[in-house]
């Protein structure tokens, strides 16, 4: 079984920033690929960015250049830098993850973000 536990949302103005950070725990596996997703009231939940392996990540166009993420594999971690943030950045942000061979995601909590003035 994997836990997720996200940490680092809140309020901030438009153009400010925030880094959110997702720890994995739980029984001894390999990572296949972890990132996140964020869902606005009343929207889909949508992909943000991920990383495959330890290398291969992948932006929504809607954050490219605004929005880094990077893992530690020593913590079993994953971390998103957003910059310039927008107040459509809203939303509530879920870390994800998949084990090497599995079919299952795993899924945070999710942490709130708003962005207003």
């Amino acid at each position: 079984q994997v836990q997720l536990v996200e940490s680092g949302g809140g309020l901030v103005q438009p153009g400010g920033s925030l880094t959110l950070s997702c720890a994995a725990s739980g029984s001894a596996w390999t990572i296949y690929r972890m990132g996140w997703y964020r869902q606005a009231p009343g929207k889909e939940r949508e992909l943000v960015a991920q990383i495959i392996g330890t290398t291969f990540t992948n932006y929504a166009d809607s954050v490219k250049g605004r929005f880094t993420i990077s893992r530690d594999n020593a913590k079993n971690a994953v971390y998103l830098q957003m910059n310039s943030l927008k107040i459509e950045d809203t939303a509530v942000y879920y870390c994800n993850l998949r084990q090497q061979g599995g079919t299952v995601d795993y899924w945070g909590q999710g942490t709130q973000v708003t962005v207003s003035p």
